[in-house]
């Protein structure tokens, strides 16, 4: 599966942005699709995810309540709705697919997200 996000940028501290992420190459219905990120000089981590079929969401605890995860598995599409944003938010954001979430899956090449404070 191919993924490409979209939607990152420059953002003030308790503004919003909307990521997506589109992809190619399969039906993703039976895929855990999500969100991870990396800030500068840390590891990546993981920020929200989707279970197969919409069944349900979990978060990180850093992000809930100020992100939301969704999927519009007609259009190949996930999204994550940031609001709230704070300066350690500011990080890559990566797109990720996996059919099972024992799996490393595919990733994108990911889109920057600054938070300015």
């Amino acid at each position: 599966v191919h993924l490409e996000e979209s939607g990152g940028g420059l953002v003030r501290a308790g503004g919003s942005l909307s990521l997506s992420c589109l992809a190619s190459g399969s039906p993703i219905s039976n895929y855990f699709v999500g969100w991870f990120r990396q800030p500068p000089g840390k590891e990546r981590e993981f920020v929200a995810a989707v279970l197969p079929n919409a069944r349900g969401t979990n978060y990180a605890d850093s992000v809930k309540g100020r992100f939301t995860v969704s999927r519009d598995d007609a259009r190949s599409t996930v999204y994550l709705q940031m609001n709230s944003l704070k300066s350690e938010d500011t990080a890559t954001y990566y797109c990720n697919m996996r059919r099972t979430w024992a799996e490393v899956g595919d990733w994108g090449q990911g889109t920057q997200v600054t938070v300015s404070s």
